[in-house]
């Protein structure tokens, strides 16, 4: 563990000598100014994790000290050292940004404890700080993979809605096409970013749940409420919170979250007062809603107020320009997990995957590519690498197609050959030695005709 820098900035030789003589033998490296102009020196050349400043000193005094600090290193931690019976001068310091103020003179055990808990607050926020700067990396609108057209269209509606102030959006799509991770590019390339993203999916738990994790309860609310709970409201606050599939949440339940959306606020279970909420609702759903409410399982009211910014996301079927970059980020990613090398995919099995329905959209596609990088060991996916259901069902749409009867108007025979051995490739399950027999063929005249087809 790295040694904790603390500067010790006090006009008296005596106290700036005994703190130093302490702090060391604690395992600090202490560094020491007489007066805030030596600080803020020191401070430009090697900066401290902690600083202990006496409020009075010649020269600048140490609010002005405290300022010029914030101004040059916010992240530094002040603890300012006071004389009796300026306790208003300390209330400000604390205004300004100090971290705590000690009274002279102080106890060389309670100081001792202040700092371990000062620089212990600093590792936490440092942590929280990167972590949420990573989160922002990872799901930020431009790691998202979309160079089709919808997407791009998408992806530019997510980055108007995120910097907008719009507090309810509707994402619309299949399962599978992403729809979490449109509700995190939102949060993260929003101004809410440094506040929490809170999930739940509305269709896996119960009714009589939902309201508590949402809302929270009072302790003795029902029978197992032991102790006070917040709810996801009340824990998201200032930042976003996401309902995954909204269309599964019952007309009950419904009637309460629009209660939420009107007013801003709510009451946990069994409670009496009412809770003010500043939150972003992102609701998602692979259901047709106007259907629902058609059926009255779904409330218009609450239809309506959800879907102020509707999103719709295509399915992978309708954005095939998208299919081979996501796959080339799959094989990235999984050789990463799994420690493997897999450079690409052959052509056979490249124009499987864009001719596939892709029924499961992204989601299936992701399993697909793990599954193939951990059972395979060559460098490159071939077509036998990837499920028969896939490769049966791939659409596979040929020039021509073939007949034993030459048509009136004639046909090209380089169409025929190219179609014979689509086929054979298709019933052999991608094995080519299989195909080439089935064609009497022997397998380099085979790899040749392969190559001219563009399928190797």
């Amino acid at each position: 563990m790295r040694q904790h820098k603390i500067l010790v900035v006090d006009d008296e030789h005596l106290i700036r000598w005994s703190l130093e003589q302490n702090l060391k033998k604690q395992g600090y490296e202490v560094m020491t100014a007489a007066s805030g102009e030596d600080a803020l020196k020191i401070l430009k050349e090697d900066t401290p994790d902690l600083m202990l400043l006496d409020i009075q000193l010649p020269g600048i005094d140490g609010l002005t000290v405290l300022e010029r600090v914030k101004e040059l290193e916010e992240d530094v931690i002040v603890i300012m050292v006071t004389a009796l019976g300026v306790l208003e001068t300390a209330v400000k310091a604390m205004r300004m940004g100090a971290y705590d103020y000690l009274n002279k003179p102080f106890n060389l055990d309670e100081l001792a404890i202040v700092i371990k808990k000062a620089l212990e607050t600093g590792e936490l926020k440092r942590e929280v700080a990167h972590l949420r700067s990573e989160q922002s990396r990872k799901y930020g609108a431009r790691n998202i993979i979309g160079r089709s057209r919808h997407m791009q269209n998408v992806l530019s509606m997510v980055e108007k809605v995120a910097k907008s102030d719009a507090s309810t959006i509707l994402i619309q799509g299949e399962s599978g096409t992403g729809k979490e991770l449109i509700a995190k590019a939102i949060h993260y390339e929003s101004s809410r970013a440094d506040r929490p993203f809170m999930a739940i999916n509305c269709a896996a738990v119960p009714e009589t749940l939902l309201e508590s994790e949402l809302m929270g309860h009072e302790r003795g609310a029902f029978t197992d409420a032991k102790v006070q709970k917040k709810g996801l409201f009340e824990l998201a606050d200032g930042g976003t919170v996401f309902l995954d599939e909204i269309g599964d949440m019952e007309p009950g339940m419904q009637a309460k979250l629009l209660r939420v959306l009107e007013e801003r606020s709510f009451r946990r279970v069994g409670g009496t007062k009412d809770i003010q909420v500043d939150v972003r609702i992102v609701s998602a759903t692979n259901k047709d809603l106007l259907k629902a409410i058609e059926e009255k399982v779904f409330r218009a009211d609450l239809y309506y107020r959800i879907q102020v910014i509707p999103i719709f996301l295509p399915a992978l079927r309708e954005r095939r320009d998208d299919i081979m970059p996501l796959v080339e980020h799959f094989v990235a990613h999984f050789n990463r997990e799994f420690g493997k090398s897999v450079k690409g995919v052959s052509k056979m099995a490249e124009k499987f995957l864009t001719e596939y329905a892709w029924p499961g959209n992204i989601r299936e596609l992701k399993n697909i590519i793990e599954r193939a990088i951990i059972l395979e060991n060559e460098e490159t996916l071939l077509l036998e690498h990837l499920p028969q259901e896939l490769v049966s069902k791939a659409s596979g749409p040929s020039v021509g197609p073939l007949s034993l009867h030459l048509p009136p108007e004639g046909v090209d025979i380089e169409d025929v050959e190219r179609e014979l051995i689509r086929q054979a490739l298709e019933t052999s399950e991608g094995n080519q030695s299989k195909a080439a027999k089935k064609l009497n063929l022997g397998i380099d005249a085979f790899r040749y005709r392969m190559k001219k087809f563009g399928y190797l």
